[in-house]
């Protein structure tokens, strides 16, 4: 899986391409394993017709996220299947929610081992992401990381339901009131920021906004949970959490998970084009999280919290 990586300290990458770089601006060396989207050779119906075409497709790829405390102890923290792109966010956005790190300065740096052998098509080649931390970094949070992460669950539901009142300060008192009119416009700007979903219609998203609407950061992913890593990772790499000025914005449903990461993240309002669980109500309800479902042809539900819409 990995070939050639130093263990202990960041450095010393070996076969394949590394990118490597500290947490403020990691500097890249794009490869063509980061590329989100792949072509696919299809056979299409069309009014009683088959032919032959090339189709545009979603990349869905493994990633081996690797823990390293500022002990020297190194964890390997399982997979991660994900869309490519935007590593270095989704690992930060990872520890982020699991309690790890809260601040940039606890990310001593992140490196990422592209397997090259990927893009020839071997199934059982695995991309590896290094991060190590800090001393203020809580390494104990992922003891009982165990298994495989899909696009579909992802690494989530780490925490037990009896920690629901640890995640979430009352937001309530530091959070803005936006106006319903803005609210109902975000989904469809989210959308417009969608660059991959618009070339595969395979991709989901997760973006940021300020309370007048303007766009912070957005990040897709095959994985919904995915996205709102990575654009909490970039965030929190910025040292721009908690960011308790902020709206989440994502372009399906809401479930617990989706709120867990934004209670640690100090996000005040989820703003949703689908559904809320009624996990997801419960938590952010004692989070103090507002949460806005079926955003919409100019509708929306507020599940939780609905002082914070004038």
């Amino acid at each position: 899986m990995d070939r050639g990586l130093a263990r202990g300290r960041p450095g010393g990458m070996g076969g394949g391409q590394p990118v490597r770089g500290s947490v403020a601006g990691v500097a890249r060396v794009e490869a063509p394993m980061t590329r989100p989207v792949a072509v696919r050779t299809v056979t299409r119906y069309v009014s009683g017709g088959l032919t032959h075409d090339q189709d545009l497709v979603a990349v869905e790829a493994p990633i081996a996220l690797r823990l390293h405390a500022h002990t020297g102890h190194e964890r390997d923290l399982g997979l991660l299947m994900r869309t490519p792109g935007h590593d270095e966010d989704l690992a930060a956005g990872v520890l982020a929610a699991e309690g790890v790190v809260a601040r940039a300065e606890d990310l001593v740096a992140i490196e990422v081992h592209y397997d090259d052998a990927r893009e020839t098509g071997a199934a059982d080649r695995t991309d590896v992401i290094h991060v190590w931390v800090g001393p203020r970094a809580d390494v104990s949070a992922i003891s009982d990381r165990v298994g495989t992460a899909t696009s579909a669950c992802g690494l989530c539901g780490r925490l037990s339901m009896r920690q629901i009142d640890r995640l979430g300060a009352p937001l309530a008192a530091e959070a803005p009131r936006v106006s319903a009119n803005l609210l109902e416009s975000l989904p469809a700007r989210l959308r417009e920021a969608q660059h991959a979903f618009a070339q595969t219609g395979g991709l989901h998203a997760a973006a940021v906004f300020t309370a007048d609407g303007a766009l912070v950061d957005v990040r897709e992913d095959v994985g919904r949970h995915n996205a709102v890593d990575k654009v909490v990772g970039a965030l929190l790499r910025r040292d721009a959490l908690p960011a308790r000025d902020l709206i989440l914005a994502v372009s399906g449903r809401v479930a617990y998970e989706i709120v867990q990461k934004a209670a640690m993240a100090g996000l005040p309002m989820i703003v949703a084009v689908g559904a809320p669980t009624d996990l997801a109500v419960d938590a952010a309800r004692a989070c103090g999280i507002t949460v806005l479902g079926f955003v919409r042809d100019g509708r929306f539900n507020v599940y939780t919290h609905g002082q914070r819409v004038s």
